[in-house]
């Protein structure tokens, strides 16, 4: 395989694959497979390994339509005719693992045809998103006429030893997003998936399970579901520039462009690329010659710099290159001298910078080219905004990278040290694929991964797949809130419906720790609200009182207890909706009389009232405590009062609500100031907390809550009922006089344009049809009807 290339065809094939996903034959659903899961002999089970698996059969004439379904522990690339057609399986855990289905009938030909597998297993070095059974591979297909391709002892497999792991990041840091690559290019098994191969040393495969779709055996292995999302985006991606060289001269165009660069003999060299953004990729190299030369990569999101010791390092402007240290996740190789060598990276690599070291011994290196194949959830931006301010438009383009970057077969909350899907960031990014794509399968996805997560004790884990679990117990109440989310802005009720009983779980397990007023107390597991560090605070976790009782944690209770009353009312049992009705009214009356102090006008963390913070009084307003003047009152105080512990970029999506409910949205583009430091340090994304020189992640999609604010806040567009099924418009446009846009929406696009004119607005407001809403202008209703209002006011 020498590149990493025909994407176009690539692409067809994941489009081809997403529709037939549906079309399943039905039998594979509901019986044992024949194929079976098979791995390489002598192997084992559990460890680091890097495996190729083929089988070539000989086809009289070119199929029309050729379905097979394939699934692989850890993970896999499926190629046909050394054309790479599939890559997963899409992340979940045993009891839901998924395999992906595709028709492969466009590389196929009449006449002798390969197909052949990557699969790898990253064994103890794993990411920790990543669950395991063992090193195995299946292929089953469709019908009787794909089943010739059954995996069974009719393939052949051999493992790769050219491949050893290479873990760290270079510096202390919580970085569990999988190994790097050490490849020796003399034990490289080349051109494995070529027609021609003679794999007549490989061994014949071992069975080692049987294929079982979900439900039909014991929940022993691997419980065998189709994947619910597509294939990921792939897309050849140049790097963009050539910032530092150190031992040889590079060519005019190198790397923009396919440009060959020369290491001479005996030569240390490095050269630090740009991509000149944060991207996801995979790395593809193609060089020649240079036997027994080394050559890294470390992967860099910013250059670092040294804070009191080796092992703690703090990030400067992100475009400053020059004296700082480039230090991350590595790959390494050893070239073997021949033409035509190529790597390309197993997973993908989170950069903007990549240092290239190359010690070359006796015969000189040729770098044929280099380049990244960028990869994510195949997300398409069907929203804009024009605010006529260019400020706007970049807030919003960082935004979307940012929670792109953020998405592939989950959300995660960072791309370059966890890769995990958690819930308080996935209620975030649910909502921004919402405004800005209109597509939910990814955030239905996180949903039903949530849901399988729960734990006896009624709680969901705080993330999900992940293989060592961790529980954060405000994120099962997120879980709820982002489920709400889902009803009121996608029109699924069934799907909803479906989770209640998960929902009622939740609130039993809080129930538990509930004192007779109501109040929580000693609430267990990590209570995390914000990474706030100041009086009080403990790793994130909210000030307690000697009695354990938590404002922040009442009150998002509170938030909770109401938006499951308003599901069950709609979608389950009156019972259950009365039930925490009650438990809301009780709760609220606790939390006036446990935390408000009329003298200072705020609410305090405890009832010992020895500290405050926007988070409480922000939970305040959002949870109904605070009504009318004393929500207007609050709100002013979260925009003015500096007294109060700051949130971070990440709770800012609440207290900017809070405001915003409070009655201060006007104000809306006055508030982004995070978002503006970030651009001046040279952020291409959003960092995941406000101190800008961290040492984590440069990238958290929970940052990105302008762009929902743009639509929600500015342009004004919200759901007003369960499904986005009527529409509420109520634009806070400050001082702007001409401003527009458009969002996607469950029965087609909303459409605004605010146009000042002397003193009259001319509005004009295009709704789906069939969808009808209201226009809230200064206090009064306008009514609006599906198709387009033209309004003058």
């Amino acid at each position: 395989m020498r590149t990493f290339t025909r994407l176009a065809i690539l692409l067809l094939c994941f489009i081809v694959s997403g529709s037939i996903a549906q079309n399943i034959n039905p039998d594979l659903l509901s019986k044992q497979w024949k194929a079976q899961w098979v791995t390489v002999p002598n192997e084992p089970n559990n460890g680091y390994g890097v495996y190729h698996f083929r089988k070539s059969v000989t086809l009289p004439t070119k199929p029309a339509k050729f379905v097979i379904h394939v699934s692989a522990d850890n993970r896999y690339k499926l190629y046909v005719n050394e054309k790479l057609v599939s890559m997963g399986p899409a992340r979940g855990d045993t009891y839901y693992w998924n395999y992906e289905t595709i028709d492969i009938a466009p590389y196929l030909e009449a006449g002798k045809n390969t197909v052949a597998a990557l699969v790898w297993n990253d064994g103890d070095t794993r990411p920790e998103a990543q669950i395991s059974e063992r090193t195995a591979f299946i292929l089953q297909g469709d019908t009787e006429k794909e089943e010739i391709l059954n995996t069974n002892n009719t393939w052949k497999g051999t493992r790769n030893k050219a491949y050893a792991p290479l873990t760290g990041v270079g510096y202390s840091a919580y970085y569990v997003a999988g190994p790097g690559e050490m490849m020796d290019m003399h034990q490289n098994i080349k051109d494995w998936a070529a027609n021609s191969f003679n794999d007549s040393q490989w061994l014949q495969t071992k069975k080692v399970d049987n294929g079982n779709p979900k439900g039909i055996a014991n929940a022993f292995g691997w419980m065998l579901v189709p994947s619910s999302i597509p294939q990921m985006e792939l897309k050849t991606q140049r790097l963009a520039s050539l910032r530092i060289t150190k031992g040889f001269t590079a060519p005019t165009g190198f790397p923009a462009s396919k440009t060959t660069v020369t290491i001479a003999a005996n030569t240390t060299a490095s050269m630090l690329l740009d991509q000149s953004f944060l991207t996801n990729a995979y790395l593809t190299l193609n060089m020649s010659g240079g036997d027994k030369a080394g050559i890294s990569f470390t992967y860099c999101e910013s250059p670092m710099v040294n804070a009191g010791n080796t092992y703690r390092m703090v990030k400067p402007n992100r475009n400053d290159v020059d004296g700082y240290k480039f230090v991350g996740r590595k790959d390494s190789i050893i070239a073997d001298g021949s033409a035509n060598q190529s790597f390309t990276t197993l997973a993908f690599r989170t950069y903007r910078y990549i240092l290239v070291n190359i010690t070359t011994k006796d015969q000189p290196l040729t770098i044929d080219d280099i380049y990244g194949t960028y990869t994510g959830f195949p997300f398409k931006l069907n929203a804009k905004i024009q605010t006529g301010n260019p400020e706007t438009q970049q807030i919003m383009d960082i935004g979307w990278r940012t929670a792109r970057s953020c998405a592939v077969e989950t959300y995660f909350d960072c791309p370059y040290y966890e890769q995990l899907q958690y819930i308080g960031d996935g209620r975030i990014q649910a909502l921004i694929s919402y405004y800005n794509t209109g597509d939910d399968r990814l955030a239905r996805n996180a949903l039903n991964l949530i849901d399988h997560s729960r734990i006896a004790e009624g709680i969901t884990l705080s993330r999900h797949p992940s293989y060592s679990p961790q529980i954060i117990s405000t994120f099962s109440l997120w879980y709820i809130s982002m489920l709400h989310d889902y009803w009121m802005y996608r029109n699924d009720p069934k799907f909803v419906k479906d989770k209640l009983d998960g929902v009622r779980q939740v609130l039993a397990f809080f129930g538990k720790y509930q004192q007779a007023n109501g109040s929580l107390k000693n609430l267990p597991y990590w209570t995390f609200v914000d990474w706030v560090d100041t009086k009080g605070w403990d790793f994130g976790q909210p000030p307690k009182d000697r009695d354990g009782n938590s404002a922040m944690l009442d009150m998002q209770l509170l938030c909770t207890y109401r938006q499951a009353a308003e599901m069950e009312a709609k979608l389950g049992m009156p019972a259950y909706a009365q039930m925490y009705t009650t438990k809301a009214a009780q709760l609220k009356l606790t939390i006036q009389k446990n935390y408000w102090d009329a003298a200072k006008g705020l609410y305090a963390d405890t009832k010992e009232k020895a500290t405050w913070s926007q988070h409480t009084n922000a939970l305040a307003i959002l949870s109904g405590v605070a009504t009318g003047t004393t929500a207007a009152a609050l709100s002013k105080k979260l925009e003015n009062d500096t007294s109060l512990v700051k949130s971070t970029i990440y709770f800012k999506y609440y207290v900017h609500q809070a405001m915003v409910k409070g009655g201060l949205g006007d104000d809306y583009m006055s508030w982004l100031d995070i978002w503006r430091n970030n651009i001046k340090m040279g952020l291409t994304t959003w960092a995941e907390i406000s101190d800008l020189e961290h040492n984590r992640s440069d990238c958290h999609a929970w940052g990105a809550s302008p762009n929902i604010e743009f639509f929600r806040t500015v342009l004004g567009i919200d759901s007003y009922a369960p499904g986005f099924s009527k529409i509420k418009i109520e634009p806070h446009l400050g001082k702007m006089e001409n401003v527009s846009g458009e969002m996607p929406h469950p029965n087609g696009t909303v459409a605004v344009n605010y146009a000042k004119t002397g003193a009259k607005w001319n509005i004009s407001i295009n709704l789906p049809i069939k969808t009808d809403g209201v226009l809230v202008w200064k206090g009064k209703s306008y009514y609006l009807k599906g198709g387009v209002n033209k309004l003058v006011i």
